[in-house]
Parts: C-alpha cells; sequence; structure tokens
C-alpha cells in the first residue's frame, strides 16, 4: 500500500521547518495549495529561542515551533502545533488529531488504507536521537530538555518490511525505511503523530 503524494524539499525554505513542509505536502495532496511561506506566515505558531544572560532560552515545543523555521540554528515543534496549524489551514472540512501514542500499524489502517498520508515523528536519516540541547522554558524558566535528530515526514504506505514516506530532508524524495528502525526512531520521539480525516 502505498499513496501517491507531492514532495517537497525543505532544503532552502526551511532548513528546520520539517513539521511545516510535511504538512504542506499532505495539504497539496489534499488539493489545499498553500505554499511552505504562507503556511508559516499565517498558520504555524512560532516563539523565541535566543540567548538570554549566556543561557539558551526558548518556548514549549508543544506550545509553538523553537525559533524560525527559516534559520539553521532552530529547532522544531511537537504535534500539537502541527495540530492547530493545520485546523487553521483545513477550516472545517476536516477533522485534524494528535495520535500522539497510536501504533504505526494502527495509524497505517486507520489512515493509510483510507487514502490520507501522516505526519509522523522519528529522526533525521532515522539515525539514533541525541538527548540536548537543554533550555530554559520562556517564561517559566523550567529546564527543558530538546531531543536532537528530531524529524517529521510523511508517511506514505507500508509494505511487509518497511515503511515509505515523503522525506524533506535534503531533498530525499520518496523513501522507504526498514520498519523496526522507523518504530525505534518514532519512539524515541514521544511516538508523535498527527491524523486527517475528511468530515462526511
Amino acid at each position: 500500500m502505498r499513496l501517491d503524494v507531492p514532495y517537497l524539499d525543505q532544503s532552502k525554505l526551511a532548513p528546520t521547518g520539517c513539521e511545516s513542509v510535511t504538512a504542506v505536502m499532505l495539504l497539496h495532496y489534499l488539493g489545499n495549495p498553500v505554499t511552505i511561506d504562507t503556511f508559516l506566515d499565517q498558520y504555524l505558531e512560532q516563539g523565541p529561542y535566543e540567548k538570554r544572560n549566556g543561557e539558551q532560552w526558548g518556548v514549549d515545543p508543544h506550545e509553538a515551533f523553537v525559533g524560525n523555521p527559516r534559520s539553521a540554528d532552530a529547532l522544531g515543534c511537537y504535534a500539537p502545533v502541527l495540530v492547530r496549524a493545520l485546523r487553521r489551514t483545513l477550516g472545517g472540512d476536516f477533522d485534524v488529531t494528535d495520535e500522539t501514542g497510536t501504533e504505526i500499524e494502527i495509524l497505517c489502517r486507520r489512515y493509510i488504507d483510507r487514502g490520507m498520508p501522516v505526519p509522523l515523528w522519528a529522526s533525521i536519516d532515522m539515525k539514533p536521537t541525541v538527548n540536548g540541547p537543554w533550555y530554559r522554558l520562556i517564561p517559566s524558566g523550567k529546564p527543558f530538555m530538546w531531543v536532537s535528530n528530531e524529524h517529521c515526514l510523511l508517511l506514505t504506505g507500508y509494505d511487509k518490511g518497511h515503511y515509505f514516506f515523503n522525506d524533506p530532508w535534503d531533498d530525499h524524495g520518496a523513501v522507504a525505511y526498514p520498519r523496526d528502525t522507523v518504530w525505534q526512531r518514532h519512539r524515541e520521539q514521544g511516538m508523535q503523530a498527527v491524523g486527517v480525516r475528511r468530515r462526511t
């Protein structure tokens, strides 16, 4: 099972904006012609990631994108941020659900088998994730640990040994990654995913 989804590369427009580029690929598949720039400027919540008195401070990635997705020095965002951005973009014709914690096999049955791609968090090139950097959350000052090599890509299909993705990183295009590796990296990033359903 494999869906034919238009591909977009993040490298030039959004070097750290994999979540947004993944979302725009999904939107194009659904017939919404929004551009990457428009999605970033009008729909994605963004917040600071900056030095203050020698310490790094930033927003909570559950609340907004940490930094500027057009900058190579930014971090990223988590599923709730993408859910809200997609709801703003899609309006009332679709239900958008935070599927964090859902097994990939269930995501495939729930969405892929019904013709809907899935934004899914794993890692860049399916490399092992790395704990850090730490920074202080705005405004509380509480320490927060980012999990590096974070990556969001669009799940488009599966077979017995692989999951298929449109991977926006470094113009990878449509790729296949081994199931066991995807399973592990998905867990290292908190099993985050976003589901979209067309309302009937």
